[in-house]
């Protein structure tokens, strides 16, 4: 009888590029949860861009859920390591069933962001996604997490919620032993487009440092690319 010896080879998982964390560039914003303490296993920047866009979309509808998805960069800090993603861009959801209290990225909709993405950013990252929860409060539901655990695998991707009503939001992003808590959230580091006010008017997150002028101090720079 014939002996089949057949190695298959080890599947290659991506990897982030190297590049330094922008912290000098950035303003922190923090969570409650923070506050308390706790600190996100990724570190979360987003430009200020990044952040008037999916709080306009997050406006097109007050009334309904409403969602997309968070294009940038995953990296990882030359100097600890640590990994870190760099939002910059949203792609909106288009062709979705939506409600008051769900949103569904429909067959038609998953094929028009790819094809976005494909077209407008062919160099970036899918770091994550966001939606709204219109006078719900900032969470995760059941449907959510399945959604999140199901589209989006990566360690590194995050989870956006929006509550328009109360400007509020937060990221949620799994711990380091892949669990996913629906009820806490974290800020983010607020990146600069340019040496400018801070753009930021979520009433749940508080500054870590600002200036007594409320401007940022340094010049800002591009970022990992």
């Amino acid at each position: 009888m014939a002996e089949w010896n057949i190695r298959l080879a080890p599947i290659e998982l991506p990897q982030p590029r190297a590049a330094r964390m922008p912290y000098n560039h950035a303003l922190r914003w923090l969570s409650p949860s923070e506050i308390r303490g706790q600190n996100p296993p990724v570190s979360v920047f987003v430009t200020q861009r990044a952040f008037v866009r999916f709080c306009a979309h997050a406006g097109t509808d007050l009334d309904n859920e409403v969602g997309g998805w968070l294009i940038g960069k995953w990296r990882t800090d030359e100097k600890s390591g640590k990994e870190f993603i760099v939002i910059e861009a949203i792609v909106p959801a288009q062709h979705t069933r939506q409600g008051s209290a769900f949103l569904t990225f429909t067959q038609d909709s998953q094929v028009a962001m790819v094809d976005d993405v494909e077209e407008r950013f062919p160099d970036k990252d899918l770091v994550g996604w966001f939606h709204t929860h219109p006078r719900m409060g900032v969470f995760l539901s059941e449907y959510d997490v399945w959604l999140h655990t199901n589209f989006f695998p990566q360690p590194w991707q995050v989870a956006l919620v929006i509550e328009p009503h109360s400007a509020s939001g937060g990221f949620f992003m799994r711990s380091r032993d892949n669990k996913l808590d629906a009820k806490g959230y974290f800020g983010f580091y607020e990146l600069a487009d340019r040496a400018e006010r801070s753009v930021v008017h979520w009433r749940n997150l508080v500054p870590d440092h600002l200036g007594e002028t409320g401007e940022f101090d340094e010049s800002i720079q591009e970022v990992g690319s």
